[in-house]
């Protein structure tokens, strides 16, 4: 990709925008609304950014960016920079793996990786480097008291594997690399990347970029983005990015107006009451993970299973549902759990039964002029849940089948039963007719028998690249019987605000790192 910056030409505004770069303060200068972070960074000489794939895949682009703090009041969170405008990057403080260390003084993750031979030649490992370090910055990271690998994705210094998953090294070989994260030590206390964890970000502020007659803003406000959404409907809204980043890089889109709504403060709300879970449509996927800490059991099956940890740092909930795709591996999910969406414009808000979203491919009831605010899962929550996706690799791929399901059952029988399914229709779908052939039934293997056949017609599964019709109906059909094989009659579990979890086979397995694809 190329770096070159274009004349600029008479209608170019300024943002006087400026970024925090390896602790330097960096002004953003004259780019374009599409121009990505790692572009800009490549373009001042910080080299070690690589394009490897351009499109979120391989982590070589990985660059350590300063977000608000669960566990502490700033946590330092990997990205990809392939697929950030930098525009959105305004005010804000990233690392480059040129900012940890130096050649006479190498950081901790960068001398763990030359010691024990974790690069070769080198074109993966900044990205690694940069991946591996906001692990190790991670301030919930604990040792193993008695020093043992709990399990094959977790080290003895409490490194989570999970952190390297985006991240691909073709001539390596990954055992060096995790050795290299199993050796990490806690980072010293006069680290100053862990001082500047204790200090608070910056807040966001409103950004206008204008560059040969396309635009890039970052309103002030919610009330800010709905007036300019009613003003110009066709502006592309983004938020994670990692859905546009992609158009971006690989087919070449240009919007005329891009509005930015992954700073607003109404959109990163998460509220827990009693009757409801309301997730706020702008939060990360790795930010909802860790506020909920688990309350979600169906979620937290999702979490690991959807894409890599530096998607997940910056795609939102609102966006994957916003794009209407029939595999976003959200949807089953929420449609399992009997989510509404809250939508917001200038004339008010409502809300709709996600069931009720959908209306065609990457179509939805959502108006012109309108945003997805929040998602709203009423509780108490089911008690046999879980979330079984079927792609061609085990981790990081897209989905060919997904299917979420939601049961209670109370005296032996199946007293409420939701069923979400991905990639088996244009659409996302509930499978009411396996719902009602569970609902009112025993929870036996006959009754499991029947609901699977009726599972299998559900949907209107075709061939493609991915897989067949066949074998997505034979995939819907299994999923049931495997539910059931994981939880056999006598199963009583009614509805409770943690619900029990059925955990699918990918969590049961021993599992290879994500970054060992299978070819």
């Amino acid at each position: 990709m190329s770096t070159d910056t274009p004349p600029l030409p008479d209608d170019t505004t300024r943002s006087g925008g400026d970024i925090t770069v390896n602790g330097r303060i960096t002004p953003l200068g004259d780019v374009t609304p599409h121009t990505t972070a790692l572009e800009w960074l490549r373009g001042r000489g910080l080299t070690g950014c690589k394009e490897g794939c351009g499109e979120g895949e391989c982590g070589a682009c990985a660059v350590l960016v300063a977000r608000p703090g669960v566990d502490s009041p700033t946590e330092w969170v990997a990205v990809n920079a392939c697929l950030l405008p930098v525009a959105a990057l305004d005010a804000q403080e990233i690392r480059t793996a040129e900012g940890l260390g130096s050649p006479d003084r190498l950081h901790p993750v960068q001398h763990e990786m030359a010691v024990r031979g974790g690069s070769q030649c080198g074109y993966c490992t900044p990205g690694f480097v940069c991946s591996m370090a906001a692990e190790y910055y991670r301030a919930g990271r604990r040792a193993s008291p008695d020093g043992d690998v709990t399990g094959h994705d977790k080290g003895p210094n409490g490194f989570d594997l999970d952190a390297l998953s985006g991240n691909l090294c073709r001539c390596t070989g990954y055992r060096p690399i995790r050795d290299a994260a199993f050796a990490l030590g806690p980072p010293v206390p006069d680290d100053q990347l862990v001082q500047r964890q204790q200090a608070p970000t910056a807040p966001p502020r409103p950004v206008r970029l204008r560059h040969g007659g396309r635009e890039f803003v970052r309103p002030a406000s919610l009330p800010d983005a709905l007036r300019r959404l009613r003003e110009q409907p066709t502006a592309t809204v983004v938020a994670g990015s990692t859905d546009w980043g992609v158009q971006v890089n690989l087919q070449g889109a240009r919007a005329e107006s891009v509005l930015a709504i992954d700073r607003l403060a109404e959109l990163r709300k998460l509220m827990i009451t009693p009757e409801s879970i309301e997730v706020g449509a702008g939060l990360a996927l790795s930010e909802i993970e860790r506020r909920l800490a688990g309350r979600v059991p169906l979620l937290a099956h999702m979490f690991p299973l959807f894409a890599s940890r530096l998607i997940r740092n910056r795609a939102t909930i609102g966006g994957n549902l916003g794009t209407g795709s029939p595999v976003g591996d959200t949807a089953p999910v929420l449609l399992a759990l009997a989510a509404e969406v809250i939508l917001v414009s200038v004339d008010g808000e409502r809300r709709v039964p996600l069931a009720d979203y959908f209306t065609g491919y990457r179509r939805s009831v959502r108006r012109s002029g309108e945003l997805i605010r929040a998602v709203r899962i009423p509780r108490p929550l089911a008690g046999l849940v879980a979330f079984h996706k079927i792609a061609k690799r085990r981790f990081d791929d897209v989905t060919s089948v997904a299917v979420g399901f939601a049961l209670d059952v109370v005296g032996g029988t199946v007293t409420r039963a939701r069923i979400g399914l991905g990639g088996v229709a244009a659409t996302p779908i509930r499978a009411r007719a396996t719902e009602a052939a569970l609902e009112g039934n025993p929870w036996s293997a006959a009754t499991v028998a029947a609901a699977a056949r009726s599972l299998r017609r559900e949907g209107t599964p075709q061939d493609d690249h991915r897989s067949s019709a066949e074998y997505r109906a034979a995939m819907l059909g299994q999923s049931l019987l495997k539910l059931y094989a994981e939880n056999p009659a006598p199963y009583e579990i009614a509805a409770v605000p943690g619900g029990r979890i059925a955990a699918a086979t990918e969590h049961q397995a021993e599992r290879r790192p994500r970054n060992e694809r299978a070819v």
